[in-house]
């Protein structure tokens, strides 16, 4: 804290994964964080947990389901994976949780628009 009081680091919320939970309780005691980064943390360990529990779907399913018409398709559980590691990464992007100076970091993509 800027005033000299030491700061208290907050607590994981209790629907996080232990792993998520514990990887929360490191960053929010090696940074400072404000109330709008642990919500943005929070969402990043979300997003984790929603990855790992997809990962295990595919594994005790196997990559490729059929559809009621018997074709052979990918197992939608990888979609939720991959969606998921892009909000991860995305989320720590915006939380600048890397010790790297802004001017090695890769450039913010702009859209196609005009």
């Amino acid at each position: 804290m800027k005033d000299g009081r030491k700061r208290r680091t907050p607590r994981p919320p209790p629907h996080l994964s232990p792993a998520s939970r514990k990887w929360w309780t490191s960053v929010a005691a090696n940074w400072d964080l404000e109330a709008h980064h642990c919500l943005l943390l929070t969402s990043a360990c979300e997003a984790l947990d929603r990855v790992a529990a997809a990962r295990e779907q595919v594994a005790a399913d196997g990559l490729f389901t059929r559809d009621r018409y018997g074709q052979v398709r990918p197992h939608p559980a990888l979609r939720v994976e991959a969606e998921n590691r892009v909000l991860f990464a995305r989320l720590l992007r915006e939380m600048a949780l890397d010790d790297s100076a802004p001017e090695s970091r890769p450039p913010i993509l702009a859209g196609y628009r005009r």
